[in-house]
């Protein structure tokens, strides 16, 4: 009996240490870091498909969506700091539930309208400056054809070239951005007026994100209520062009502990 007893303490105290480890997680997540795998390429190239990124949860204020499940039972925003324009924000997409990686461009009360690929920002075009071309390498990949971002085929492997420009705002924040190809349909958008409480959202590969150029409706983000803010993306921990931390032969030895910019 004694036997028995000791092995079913061991098991309540093996379950009360998990139980308590979960929650300490869960209250770091929630109040300081969140981590954060990037799945797509509109970000390229600030941020390529398998970065992985702590997120600052302490940036930007508490709200719902800070909780695991959006399980935080709070109106609007706790301890609440204004993002500044030009910060990589993950955010909660109002309508799919889905968290989102975008850079910030229009704050509440900026005008904003894209003519020919570039930002026209409160009346004035920011500013950018070619600087030669982004080049990533393709293993191959079965049928010859033309990759979805691709200027060139690389069916079989090859090269994938898109322009890049360094575009600057306003408070001086510069970042690369990517083009590629011309007359793109969210090249030219009409005027929009960011309302009180919402921000204007863009991916650094502008060809190739739907974001605030684009309306729920039509599956973007449109104007994002404050909110739905998560937090700030500062520094990436590593990356992989494997997409999983154990498949060590695909790391990006130049990518680790590098600064978001």
């Amino acid at each position: 009996m004694a036997a028995k007893a000791n092995n079913d303490g061991g098991i309540v105290e093996t379950i009360k240490t998990i139980v308590y480890a979960l929650l300490i997680a869960g209250v770091f997540r929630t109040l300081f870091f969140q981590p954060f795998w990037i799945p797509s390429g509109s970000m390229k190239d600030t941020l390529l498909i398998g970065d992985f990124l702590f997120v600052n949860k302490m940036a930007y204020g508490y709200s719902q969506y800070s909780c695991p499940f959006s399980m935080c039972p709070i109106e609007g925003r706790l301890f609440a700091s204004e993002p500044e324009r030009g910060d990589v924000v993950v955010f909660r997409h109002p309508t799919n539930g889905t968290d989102y990686i975008k850079r910030l461009i229009g704050l509440p009360g900026d005008t904003i309208q894209i003519v020919n690929g570039q930002i026209i920002l409160n009346g004035t075009p920011v500013p950018q400056v070619p600087d030669g071309q982004f080049i990533e390498t393709y293993a191959k990949q079965g049928p010859v054809g033309r990759e979805p971002e691709c200027k060139a085929p690389v069916g079989d492997g090859g090269d994938c070239v898109k322009d890049r420009y360094v575009e600057t705002l306003p408070n001086g924040v510069s970042y690369s951005v990517l083009d590629i190809r011309e007359r793109q349909f969210t090249d030219n958008t009409d005027l929009f007026t960011v309302p009180e409480g919402h921000y204007f959202f863009m991916g650094d590969n502008r060809d190739n994100s739907q974001d605030s150029r684009v309306s729920q409706l039509a599956g973007g983000v449109g104007m994002l209520p404050g909110e739905y803010l998560i937090g700030r993306a500062d520094r990436i921990m590593f990356s992989s062009a494997g997409r999983s931390l154990f498949f060590f032969w695909t790391w990006r030895s130049d990518r680790f502990f590098k600064a978001v910019e």
